[in-house]
């Protein structure tokens, strides 16, 4: 079975900062991040694995990705994960 996952990295030089994502394939994914290959992460690598969640259904993954980057998510982020 496949999986997608929402994902949550935080700075390992920069605690205070971290970003939401989706993927197919969690390790591969922060390998890339950690290389420098994503824009939006380059400057704050490396990073870490703060919260992963496997979802079935890529839709329902990547709402829920929508969500945690809107205000509501990102308190919700903060008070659960």
């Amino acid at each position: 079975m496949n999986y997608s996952y929402v994902y949550i990295l935080q700075s390992i030089k920069y605690p205070q900062r971290y970003y939401t994502g989706l993927t197919d394939d969690i390790q591969a994914r922060l390998k890339k991040h950690n290389e420098g290959g994503s824009p939006h992460t380059a400057k704050y690598r490396p990073w870490k694995i703060r919260t992963a969640i496997s979802f079935e259904s890529r839709e329902k993954a990547a709402a829920f990705e929508q969500y945690l980057k809107t205000h509501s998510g990102r308190v919700f982020s903060s008070r659960h994960f």
